[in-house]
This record gives C-alpha cells, sequence and structure tokens, in this order.
C-alpha cells in the first residue's frame, strides 16, 4: 500500500518541524502538487526501475542504459539534456537564478559483467534481478523527481541539475563524478546528493579506497621436470595469507579484502603468472595510508620468501598496478545539507540515520563541497549479487525525500 505524501506538512508540524525552516515554504501548494504527483505516479516509478535494469549496464559500458536515461530526463522536461564526454547524462532545471546550483545524481552502472542476465522477476511487492536496487532505483526516482517537479510546475531560488554517471562501481573508481565536478560542472556546484540505493540512509562520510592488481611472474615450466624453480602462485599464497593477519584498527574503521585472484595454465604446470586484486578502505586518511604501506610490503617480503627458498635464477618478480583511488572525505552533522536531509527524511516518516559508505559523493565532499549520498526509498537486500531485490512497499517515500531536499537546498 502506498503511503499518502499530500499531508506532509500537517505531519512536520505534528512533529514540530516548521516547514518553512527545513525544507519547502510552508503551505506552497505546487510543492504538494508535486508530492501528489509522486504518490500517484509511483507504480510508473517502479515500472520504469524494472525498465532500466533490463538495460544492462557492465563496468564501463553504459551507454545504451545512458541513452534510456537521456530520454526519461527530456520526458520530464529538463532543459539541454546531453551527455558529457565522459558519459554522464545531463539535464537542466533553472530556477530564479543560477546559483545555487543543486545537483541531484545516481549512477548508471552495475557492477555485473557483459553478458548477465539482467531480466527482472516480480512478486507482489518483491522486485528481484541485479542491480534492482543499485542503482536502477536510484535512476527512477531521479527522473520521477524531475517530472513530479515539472508537473507541479513547481519553481525554485536557485538551478536544479540531474546527473546520470557512469563509473561508480568497481574499476570505474568515480570517473563519472570525478570528470563532473573537474571539467564539466567545474565550479558550478553548490551542493551534491546522490541517490545509491535503497533505503532511508544518508551518508555523510565517504570511505576511501585504494584498489591494486598484483602480478607475479616468473620462468613456469613443468611440474616435475622443472619442480625448483619459483612459483608465482606460491608468492601469491604467501601474499594473501599474510595479508589475512593485518591487525587493522577498529576505529577510524579500516578493511582489506583480496576480491579476485587468477592465473597458472594446468594442473601440472608451474605457472607463469598469478595475480589478485585488493581493495583497501578507511573512513581516515592517515589509517588508509598505512594499510597500503603493510601491503605495498607483505608483497615484496613474499617474493623475497619465495625466491630464497628454492634459491634458483629463476626468479619471481611483482607489480602492483593501481586500479582504483577513491578519496575519502566527510560532510560535517551541522552542514545545512545534512540537516535538510534529516529534516526531510522526518517529513516522509524515515528513520534515516548518518552512515558512511563510498558513492559519487566522496568527489566533492574530497573538495570541500556540501555533499551527501541518500537512499532512494524502499528496501534493499543482496546488493551486487544475481539474487539482488527491491521491496516496493512505501518506496514513494524515497523520491518524496529527494524532491523536498532538492527544493530544500535551492533555497537562497
Amino acid at each position: 500500500m502506498r503511503v499518502a505524501l499530500v499531508g506532509v506538512f500537517a505531519m512536520m508540524a505534528a512533529g514540530g518541524v516548521r516547514p518553512q525552516d527545513n525544507v519547502a515554504p510552508g503551505g506552497d501548494a505546487r510543492v504538494q502538487a508535486a508530492l501528489a504527483a509522486i504518490d500517484k505516479t509511483e507504480p510508473a516509478t517502479i515500472a520504469a526501475q524494472m525498465r532500466l535494469c533490463e538495460v544492462p549496464a557492465p563496468p564501463f559500458g553504459e551507454r545504451a542504459r545512458a541513452m534510456v536515461v537521456r530520454d526519461m530526463l527530456q520526458a520530464a522536461g529538463l532543459k539541454h539534456v546531453r551527455l558529457d564526454r565522459e558519459g554522464n547524462v545531463i539535464g537542466e532545471r533553472p530556477g530564479r537564478s543560477p546559483r545555487p546550483n543543486v545537483v541531484l545524481a545516481a549512477h548508471l552502472d552495475t557492477v555485473f559483467p557483459e553478458g548477465t542476465d539482467v531480466k527482472v522477476t516480480r512478486n507482489g511487492a518483491v522486485l528481484r534481478g541485479p542491480g534492482i536496487g543499485d542503482n536502477c532505483r536510484g535512476l527512477a526516482v531521479l527522473a520521477a523527481v524531475a517530472g513530479a517537479l515539472d508537473a507541479a510546475a513547481v519553481e525554485t531560488d536557485g538551478s536544479l541539475t540531474f546527473v546520470a554517471t557512469v563509473g561508480e562501481e568497481g574499476r570505474g573508481d568515480l570517473r563519472g563524478a570525478k570528470a563532473l565536478v573537474a571539467e564539466t560542472l567545474k565550479g558550478r556546484i553548490d551542493y551534491f546528493v546522490a541517490l545509491d540505493g535503497s533505503g532511508s540512509s544518508i551518508t555523510n562520510v565517504g570511505v576511501g579506497s585504494r584498489r591494486y592488481r598484483i602480478a607475479f611472474r616468473g620462468a613456469g615450466g613443468h611440474s616435475y621436470s622443472n619442480f625448483g624453480r619459483a612459483s608465482p602462485v606460491n608468492a601469491l599464497g604467501r601474499a594473501i595469507s599474510l595479508i589475512a593477519d593485518i591487525q587493522v584498527p577498529g576505529s577510524p574503521r579500516t578493511t582489506f579484502n583480496v576480491g579476485r585472484i587468477g592465473g597458472g595454465t594446468a594442473v601440472n604446470a608451474i605457472p607463469e603468472e598469478a595475480w589478485m586484486e585488493v581493495d583497501l578502505r578507511s573512513v581516515d586518511k592517515a589509517a588508509l595510508a598505512q594499510l597500503d604501506r603493510s601491503v605495498q610490503q607483505i608483497v615484496k617480503q613474499a617474493v623475497s620468501t619465495e625466491n630464497a627458498r628454492w634459491k634458483q635464477n629463476d626468479a619471481v618478480t611483482v607489480t602492483i598496478e593501481p586500479v582504483g583511488d577513491r578519496p575519502g572525505g566527510r560532510t560535517d552533522e551541522s552542514a545545512r545539507i545534512v540537516q535538510a536531509a534529516l529534516a526531510a527524511s522526518k517529513t516522509v516518516g524515515f528513520a534515516a540515520r548518518l552512515v558512511e559508505n563510498s558513492t559519487d559523493a566522496n568527489v566533492p565532499m574530497q573538495l570541500g563541497i556540501p555533499a551527501i549520498s541518500i537512499g532512494a526509498g524502499g528496501t534493499g537486500t543482496d546488493a551486487h549479487s544475481l539474487a539482488e531485490t527491491f521491496v516496493t512497499t512505501n518506496s514513494a517515500r524515497g523520491t518524496a525525500r529527494a524532491l523536498l531536499l532538492m527544493v530544500s537546498l535551492s533555497r537562497r
């Protein structure tokens, strides 16, 4: 059952929150009409979410989905809808003034490789499909907010920019957000809100990460005839074992993960190459740097130990290739953007909490631009898996919160 949103201003008053303080001008009939439009069109928003999810958007292959989102943003009444050089989709909704300019963004890409079955199934309120919550929900809400503002002819003091970004996941390394901030909208972002995944949380701390592809190489050979040669797989195994024993602080939270490994030719061949991909994260820049140094030292130690063990001339070597560097950042809890998000959450009935995460908002955060990431409503499970689900119960609240937040932040 959908939650009625037309009475949110009454809900605010009941909760002791004055609309004019935090969300939108009190009694603004057009904003209330936009909320009514969100409630009415939520079935269409869910249908769009499913449709988007069935358009593949693998890493570095987002263009087909970008074209669909471009058409949706044009249909929602946005101006100057286009793709930038990185592949981000951008649409504008001019206000009475160019500034403040508030950006609402949602990422296009998924973690799933090309060829993944992206069919979405529905059983009542439960949608199931890879990427259905992260981030097809965010994309659908992006278009729904623009459409509701247009349908109600809402006027804002400042301007709104709607963006669907490429490269948020994995080895995409936030390339869309980086291009947006450094080039496409350089110097023209006053507030940045990322719609990422389902739920009601508010991310005001961006978790930094460094990612590496570490490749061990050797002469290889026959497992019997050439026994005694140093092995890249042995060196890899030594390194993984040592990494697993790293002691990291619980606070600031710091983590590591060996996410992928590979290599070798046959069961009866000493490998010529073995590799792993490593993800290092922390909310603290110094802690992340220390973890990075530890892993680098471990890799060198593993190679040295493997070569010393066999003492032959065919030594193992290693290369460490950076494949991701996500900046960390923080938007203070007292900042206007955070307080406005908390107020909008209360308005629509969300018991929102502040969390740490790694999203497109990391990029503007690191540069001191007020930025957060918010869930797009509903509830989700098993993100980044083929069994990902999204439950549509009261999902319109996520769209309503995003709209109220945009209106609030656009006020001078």
